[in-house]
C-alpha cells in the first residue's frame, strides 16, 4: 500500500497541485488525499480510475506492478490441454496468420475450450 500511495503522490506532485485541489477535482476530500498517498486507507476502485484517467497512466502503474506509465501489454497465451491439441490445429488452421481480428477469435475460441474443462 505504500508504494501505491507514492505512485499517487508522485502523480499528483508531478503536475504541481496540492491536495486539496486534487481531491477537488476527484470529487473527494483532502484528508482522503492524504490517508491514500501516505499508505494509512486505499482508495475505492473508482479512485483509482479516476486517477488513471485523470493522469492517463495505466492502473498497473498506479499499482507498482510496472515503472512504465502505459503500463504492460500481454498477450494471451492458453495452455491447451494434450487431449485438445486437434482442436487447437483446427482453430489455427482456420484463421489468417498475424490479423489481429482474427487473433482476438481465436482467442476467445481458446478461452470457451478452457471453460468446457
Amino acid at each position: 500500500m505504500k508504494e501505491i500511495g507514492k505512485r499517487l503522490r508522485n502523480l499528483r506532485e508531478g503536475i504541481g497541485v496540492s491536495q486539496e485541489k486534487l481531491a477537488k477535482m476527484l470529487g473527494t476530500t483532502q484528508s482522503s488525499i492524504n490517508r491514500y498517498e501516505n499508505g494509512q486507507t486505499e482508495p475505492p476502485v473508482e479512485l483509482f480510475r479516476k486517477y488513471a484517467d485523470m493522469f492517463d497512466v495505466s492502473m498497473d502503474y498506479i499499482f507498482a506492478r510496472t515503472d512504465a506509465p502505459e503500463g504492460k501489454m500481454y498477450k494471451f497465451q492458453p495452455k491447451i490441454p494434450p487431449d485438445r491439441e486437434e482442436m487447437q490445429k483446427f482453430i489455427e488452421m482456420c484463421f489468417v496468420p498475424g490479423s489481429i481480428a482474427n487473433t482476438k477469435l481465436k482467442e476467445s475460441l481458446y478461452r470457451i475450450m478452457e471453460e468446457k474443462e
